[in-house]
């Protein structure tokens, strides 16, 4: 991670989870660090955890990713005071509790894609644009899912699958881009398995499944940044031990 520290990180979906272990690892580690999240007081709590110079390196921003204004002004605002951004980790997704086939679910169907597929490519742009700018090798790095790899049968998965399987295609698709474009970014999808998190469902947890922890994902994501320049981790697949999808 050494070549990484001084450099400017972007975290969405810092708030709370995968996202909050990676922006503070990620700080921890010596990078400036910017959180998103539309709870942005949440992503400053996280500053109690760190020690002094860790915390001033983390700054909390709020953005909705589903909304592409809230990008622009933030990759705006991070050119301005840190002259750009060289790792972007795009953690933040959602779901929602309905079915594909359930009467008037549009929007909840909408809020699933605008955030875990649009979301993620457009702040991919602009992280593309401004490493481009710069002649930056940077690194993306896609929160996936083993939903992006397979469908189960659980009840009020709906959308979320298929928004992951996009991820998969779109990590897949970035990597021809960047490598067609005659750049040296990297690209990877981490896919974990069941993680501990508040986007669980409570019946879920109590069912007593066994789950991955939000820092298992952190530690991956420092291991794929922490690779020499000529390798590139396309794909992890991360699973909890007994785990039985």
């Amino acid at each position: 991670m050494e070549r990484w520290s001084g450099k400017v990180a972007i975290v969405t979906g810092a708030s709370s989870g995968i996202g909050a272990a990676i922006a503070k690892d990620l700080a921890k580690a010596g990078m400036v660090v910017v959180g998103l999240a539309r709870r942005v007081d949440r992503v400053e709590a996280l500053k109690t955890d760190l020690p002094t110079a860790a915390a001033d390196r983390l700054h909390a921003v709020k953005c909705d990713v589903s909304k592409e204004e809230d990008i622009l002004q933030v990759f705006k605002w991070v050119e301005k005071k840190f002259g750009g951004v060289d790792v972007l980790i795009n953690n933040a997704g959602i779901s929602r509790q309905t079915e594909l086939i359930n009467a008037d679910n549009t929007q909840e169907l909408r809020e699933v894609l605008d955030t875990n597929v649009l979301g993620l490519v457009l702040c991919s742009r602009e992280a593309y644009q401004s490493m481009k700018k710069r002649s930056v090798d940077g690194h993306i790095v896609h929160i996936n899912s083993v939903l992006g790899h397979k469908v189960l049968n659980f009840p009020h998965l709906n959308i979320y699958p298929a928004s992951k399987h996009a991820v998969t295609a779109i990590t897949e698709t970035m990597r021809n881009e960047l490598r067609n474009a005659g750049t040296k970014i990297k690209i990877t999808s981490i896919s974990p398995g069941v993680v501990r998190t508040e986007i669980l469902p409570e019946s879920f947890v109590e069912q007593g499944h066994p789950m991955l922890e939000s820092e298992d994902i952190s530690e991956a994501v420092l291991y794929v940044l922490g690779t020499p320049p000529r390798v590139q981790i396309h794909e992890v697949i991360i699973r909890p031990v007994g785990e039985k999808f």
